[in-house]
C-alpha cells in the first residue's frame, strides 16, 4: 500500500455526505499542516489519566496552554471533552478546529471491563461549532455490547447532523489481555477494522508493538507472523479501508523516535499523526520546536507521493 496521493484523499471525502465533506476538508486542507494531511492535539488525559500527566510540565496543567498551542502552532484540530470545550474554545473558535470527545472515563477502575460512558451529545458539537465528534471504542471489552449500541447511537447522530465521526478505537479486556494484548498488532488490526465497519470516518490507533514472547498468545496466523513494527502499522492502515488513519505513541519519548513513528505512519498509507503528551508535555519552546519537526516530516512524507 504506497501513500495516499491527494486525489485519493479527495477520492475518499467526495464518498461523505456534504456536511462531512466539508467539516473534514477543513481538517486536512485549510488547517494544521494541510496538503490532506491530519495533525491533531488530544487534550483529554486530565479525564483518561488524572493529573499525574501534567507533572512533567506545571505549566500544561492550564487548559489555556495547550488551546493557545494548538492555536499558534497550527494545529489540524484539538481533541477534548465537553467542559473544557465549553469553558476555554470560545477565544479559539475560528483559529483551530475543535473535536468534541462526546464519551470518556476515568482510570480508576481495572480496563478489565472497560466502558466509556457517553457525557456529551452531537448536538453539543454543533452547538460549540466543532468540525469532528470524537468516540472511544473499547473493542474486546466485556461491556462491548453496551459499547457498541451506544456508539450507534452516536454514528446516527453524526450522519443527521453532518458531523464527521472519529473513533478511538482501543483494545481492552480480559480476553485481549490473553491473546498478545492491547499493543500487539493482532489487537490493533482487529481495533482497526472494527472501527471502519462500524462506519468510523477516521479511525484513531495506538501504534502497535512487536513482542514475540507475548505474540504467540494471538490468534492464528498472527501468531506465527513474522512482520515488524512498519509492516505492522501497514496492515492496520489497510484494514481501516475507506477510512482514514492516524496512530499516536502513547507516553513521552524523544524526538527521534516522535519523528521516526511519523514518518513510519506516513509511509503506511496513514493520514497523519495525533500526538499529546509528546508535545505538550514539553516546555512552550521545545514543543513549537518538536511540532515544526512534526509538521515538515508530515509534508515531506506527501511530497513524496508522485
Amino acid at each position: 500500500m504506497e501513500l495516499k496521493s491527494l486525489t485519493e484523499q479527495k477520492s475518499l471525502l467526495a464518498t461523505l455526505a456534504p456536511g462531512k465533506r466539508a467539516r473534514l476538508r477543513r481538517l486536512l486542507f485549510e488547517f494544521g499542516p494541510g496538503n490532506g494531511t491530519l495533525m491533531l492535539l488530544p487534550i483529554d488525559q486530565g479525564i483518561e489519566h488524572g493529573p499525574r500527566d501534567f507533572f512533567p510540565n506545571p505549566a500544561s496543567k492550564d487548559p489555556e496552554y495547550q488551546f493557545r498551542l494548538a492555536a499558534e502552532a497550527g494545529y489540524s484540530a484539538l481533541a477534548c471533552q465537553i467542559g473544557m470545550a465549553s469553558r476555554y474554545y470560545p477565544d479559539y473558535a475560528g483559529q483551530v478546529p475543535l473535536i468534541l470527545k462526546v464519551n470518556g472515563k476515568t482510570d480508576v477502575p481495572s480496563s478489565a471491563q472497560a466502558l466509556s460512558t457517553c457525557n456529551a451529545s452531537v448536538e453539543d458539537a454543533v452547538r460549540l461549532g466543532a468540525d469532528a465528534v470524537g468516540y472511544t471504542l473499547y473493542v474486546g471489552s466485556p461491556r462491548q455490547d453496551e459499547d457498541l449500541a451506544q456508539l450507534r447511537t452516536v454514528r446516527e447522530d453524526c450522519d443527521r447532523f453532518g458531523m464527521p465521526l472519529i473513533v478511538w478505537s482501543y483494545p481492552r479486556g480480559e480476553a485481549i489481555e490473553a491473546k498478545g494484548g492491547q499493543s500487539s498488532f493482532y489487537a490493533i488490526d482487529y481495533a482497526a477494522r472494527m472501527a471502519m465497519e462500524m462506519g468510523a470516518d477516521v479511525v484513531k490507533l495506538n501504534m502497535p508493538k512487536i513482542n514475540p514472547d507475548k505474540d504467540k498468545d494471538a490468534p492464528a496466523p498472527y501468531n506465527e507472523m513474522q512482520v515488524d513494527e512498519a509492516e505492522a502499522i501497514r496492515q492496520c492502515v489497510e484494514s481501516a479501508g475507506r477510512s482514514l488513519v492516524v496512530l499516536s505513541g502513547g507516553s513521552k519519548v524523544d524526538d527521534e523516535t516522535v519523528l521516526n513513528h511519523t514518518r513510519e505512519i506516513m509511509q503506511a498509507g496513514g493520514s497523519g499523526v495525533i500526538f499529546g503528551r509528546n508535545v505538550w508535555q514539553r516546555e512552550w519552546s521545545e514543543a513549537l520546536e518538536i511540532i515544526g519537526q512534526i509538521k515538515e516530516t508530515l509534508l515531506s512524507s506527501v511530497r513524496r507521493v508522485p
